[in-house]
């Protein structure tokens, strides 16, 4: 199985840029399964209805968010009747949404999707290692799903590794979402696990994180409070991975990073 996953989708340029981009990323890499993490998509902070239809609209099967999850209140009720947008699975028993879906993904088979946000230097949420442990004791990768993706959403990259070593052998992959720097260590784990620690974001890498320099420097520099941080408005680059999985395994075979337009040094893997 081929699997797209983007990175954060900062602002009005990282989503209008994923939405042009998505459509032939998906035919050029014969995408099964495409998976983007919009949690910052409306002005740096929270994900609006309207846009989650954008980006469903150019092909996203689903999309996850993250600590700003709550920031656009009117996803509350959006996000009730909307399966393919996840929020993450270890919010407490009762929160509005569901941590994950499976996705019909063509030739009799379905995928497995969730996220979990860490803990460390995070909201103290229930614990992401039990929490996935016990969705996955009710599937079984390579028998009752093709493939499962996890966006383990968190900020510190020790965390994501432990995380992805706990699942080794168990998901197809576990991406790393959060701190907007693609990292540089794609690899598949022994037991067969494809890893990032992180996916970088989509949106204008001439920003701190997709915001606006200037003011977000600042606040570095005089530490005292100001203005409300926006969204650099510059050329996006869309980020994210590329995962071949084993058909009767559902391990992965390989992963690859993804880079397209904007600032940063272009890759797309061949197919």
């Amino acid at each position: 199985m081929h699997i797209l996953f983007i990175g954060d989708v900062v602002g009005r340029t990282g989503r209008e840029t994923v939405a042009a981009r998505l459509p032939g990323l998906r035919d050029a890499l014969r995408i099964e399964l495409a998976v983007v993490n919009a949690e910052n998509a409306s002005h740096g902070f929270g994900l609006a209805p309207d846009m989650a239809d954008a980006l469903f609209a150019a092909g996203a099967d689903v999309i996850t968010l993250g600590n700003h999850a709550w920031d656009r209140k009117e996803i509350i009720p959006y996000i009730a009747e909307t399966p393919r947008l996840l929020r993450a699975a270890n919010f407490p028993p009762g929160t509005p949404g569901a941590g994950s879906a499976l996705v019909d993904v063509g030739g009799g088979r379905r995928a497995l999707v969730m996220q979990t946000m860490g803990r460390l230097f995070m909201d103290p949420l229930d614990d992401p290692f039990r929490t996935t442990a016990d969705l996955l004791a009710r599937h079984r990768l390579g028998g009752t799903v093709a493939a499962i993706l996890v966006d383990f959403h968190a900020e510190a990259s020790s965390e994501k590794m432990a995380f992805a070593h706990f699942l080794d052998g168990q998901v197809s992959a576990v991406i790393g979402t959060h701190t907007h720097c693609p990292s540089a260590d794609a690899q598949v784990l022994p037991g067969g696990t494809a890893f990032q620690s992180d996916a970088g974001m989509s949106g204008d890498y001439d920003s701190v994180i997709g915001m606006a320099k200037d003011a977000a420097t600042l606040r570095f520099w005089r530490k005292m409070p100001g203005e409300r941080l926006a969204p650099a408005e510059g050329e996006a680059t869309v980020c994210g991975v590329f995962i071949e999985t084993d058909d009767a395994t559902g391990l992965a075979r390989r992963i690859a990073p993804i880079r397209v337009g904007g600032r940063l040094a272009e890759t797309i893997p061949a197919v």
